[in-house]
């Protein structure tokens, strides 16, 4: 069975009709761009994706990179793949045209992207890191690290990672203990190791430039004492060349559950005399530039969770329409032909489901695309900050709900296709395990909640809230003018009105009661919140596509559109209404697990 990886009309539909793209191409950035242009991007995604990474998918899962003590091996097909993508210009598509890039709406460069990453999961990491990595250093390094560093990483000479999990700190940065001496010459010595390193050691590249949080001696504990650190694999020369061997050391590779197409390693750094370091920025500032890059990857989580989603759900979408087996209850012939298992209502059901998160999830993210880009390049300074705070607080949605409800698609694809999705003659059980490290890293879910109920909410008198409430009340207002989504529109409403009893009680229950009671249910805050906004963005599309049924022509299109609306309606119905419960259990501070003893256990 040859299934296509995604669907080409759910990815016009999205950029073009929901989020309308093409406006972007009256700001300076975009101006030598057109419809024509971005849709030449995909295209080139697509292509790329389906001739290096997508006949090496199944090969890349089996046969896991090796470390020999001396070099990191793996099939020798990755190096092509990643050096088309380099000569793509996908690995850095947003970037300046100077410095390589297509200078590409980050939107539009999602959408791009998403082939590869659904053709290649964690393989793209190599260069989607690097890019990061890149960004980065052009926003708070000096122009001679940018021109150091970046312009090869950029031109697919260098890779670059970030190192911030430590064997004893896990995601507590506060408890980090690599340490930095600075030197005479300014460079420093960083002294540590570190774990669950992406693309931390291989040979793709002619060099790796490591992105290294560490402690100068007499810093202060805590965040506040940490830096950030750039710390190349070899050291490069004042010409460019390259130099000696930085005492960077590959510890050893993590054979992983998923995700097999990128290195996971554990790296040591100053075993013998400190590895040579480069400052970034300021001495102990280093987290709120790392975050820079933390955040951006958080993003790049969420969309990958979204994307891996969307595959797994076109795979098992075809299955279904062309596996026979068994009838409908209402055959009463034994003899009648088997109905293709599409024509079992169990089997739309999970069909639909997997089609309300996955389009939801990828929905959220591509806003979130957008919005990055409208913090930088928003036609006013009040649209950019605006743009700035809703993303900064939208952000550990973004991440954390593609990554839990992704899983769950995938897992529904596997039921589809029954006792032949558990087996790996077909990709849908390699797309599960792929997909279940992103409710892991990069902040677990635990983690993403936190950050959501205790900081984001209540930060600056609740301005990330309030604006992003009274964003989805604007779109609730445009829906009021389609009679077909007045009712959704007004159950958002209400919605809305059960997040603000839910966030007004737990924000007293933090200043009344014990800090650990009233966040001890932070993760149904998360998904209460999640799934309201997941709700806003199938609003969003139902908007768009009841506009495009208003004005279809055709079978095709009406089929598309309602199935859209359909997809909404199941997510309102079936989905949605779970918040009800999750707010009674939060404002009566349910408190089972947090009295659960130890020794009970």
């Amino acid at each position: 069975m040859v299934a296509p990886i995604l669907n080409e009309r759910d990815i016009a539909f999205w950029l073009f009709e929901v989020f309308d793209v093409e406006k972007l191409t009256r700001r300076e950035r975009y101006q030598d761009h057109n419809k024509e242009s971005f849709l030449a991007a995909v295209e080139l995604g697509r292509k790329v994706a389906e001739k290096h990474f997508l006949p090496i998918r199944q090969k890349v899962d089996t046969h896991q990179p090796t470390f020999d003590g001396q070099r990191v091996s793996m099939i020798p097909e990755i190096k092509p793949a990643i050096d088309a993508v380099n000569a793509s210009g996908l690995a850095c598509p947003c970037a300046d045209y100077e410095m390589g890039g297509m200078q590409l709406p980050p939107i539009v460069a999602s959408a791009a992207t998403a082939y590869l990453s659904a053709a290649g999961s964690t393989t793209l990491g190599y260069t989607s890191l690097t890019n990061a990595n890149c960004n980065l250093i052009e926003s708070h390094g000096s122009a001679e690290q940018i021109a150091k560093w970046v312009v090869p990483m950029r031109e697919g000479r260098f890779a670059g990672t970030m190192a911030m999990t430590e064997p004893s700190a896990g995601s507590s940065m506060a408890d980090l203990s690599t340490s930095a001496v600075r030197c005479d010459d300014g460079s420093y010595r960083i002294t540590g190791s570190k774990i669950f390193i992406s693309g931390g050691d291989h040979e793709l590249t002619d060099n790796i430039v490591h992105l290294v949080l560490a402690r100068v001696k007499g810093a202060a504990k805590g965040i506040k004492g940490i830096s950030l650190f750039i710390v190349p694999k070899l050291l490069v020369n004042e010409d460019g060349s390259l130099g000696e061997r930085n005492d960077v050391h590959l510890a050893g590779l993590f054979h992983k559950m998923g995700g097999r197409g990128q290195t996971s390693c554990a790296l040591s750094f100053g075993e013998r005399d400190g590895a040579v370091g480069y400052l970034v920025g300021e001495e102990n500032q280093g987290l709120r530039y790392m975050f820079h890059m933390m955040n951006e990857a958080r993003i790049m989580v969420g969309t990958s969770a979204a994307v891996t989603a969307l595959t797994g759900y076109q795979y098992s979408l075809d299955y279904a329409k062309e596996r026979p087996q068994g009838r409908l209850p209402s055959s009463k012939d034994p003899a009648s032909a088997p109905v293709n298992i599409i024509k079992h209502p169990d089997v739309r059901r999970m069909l639909l489901a997997q089609k309300a998160y996955a389009e939801g999830a990828y929905s959220l993210c591509l806003f979130g695309a957008q919005l990055s880009d409208d913090e930088r390049t928003a036609e006013t300074q009040a649209e950019r900050e605006q743009a700035h705070l809703l993303l900064d607080f939208l952000t550990p949605m973004i991440k954390s709900w593609p990554s839990e409800y992704g899983p769950r698609a995938n897992s529904l694809a596997i039921q589809v296709l029954g006792g032949h999705g558990y087996i790996n003659e077909h990709p849908v059980e390699m797309f599960y395990r792929d997909n279940r490290l992103n409710a892991i890293h990069e902040g677990t879910y635990g983690v993403q909640s936190l950050d959501l109920l205790a900081r984001k909410v209540p930060m600056n008198n609740m301005a990330g809230y309030r604006a992003c409430v009274a964003a989805i009340e604007a779109t609730i207002a445009l829906a009021k003018a389609h009679k077909n989504l007045q009712a959704f529109a007004e159950q958002l409403t209400a919605c809305l009105a059960v997040l603000q009893t839910t966030t007004q009680s737990l924000l007293a229950a933090m200043m009344e009661k014990p800090i650990d009671l009233a966040l001890a249910n932070s993760v149904k805050y998360l998904e209460l919140f999640g799934n309201i906004v997941i709700a806003w963005m199938w609003l969003k599309q139902g908007i768009a596509a009841q506009t495009g049924l208003d004005a279809a022509r055709h079978e095709d299109d009406r089929n598309f559109y309602l199935g859209k609306l359909q997809a909404l309606r199941y997510f309102f119905n079936v989905e949605l209404p779970e918040i009800h419960a999750w707010s009674a259990l939060l404002c009566n501070l349910e408190s089972s697990a947090f009295d659960m003893e130890e020794r009970w256990f």
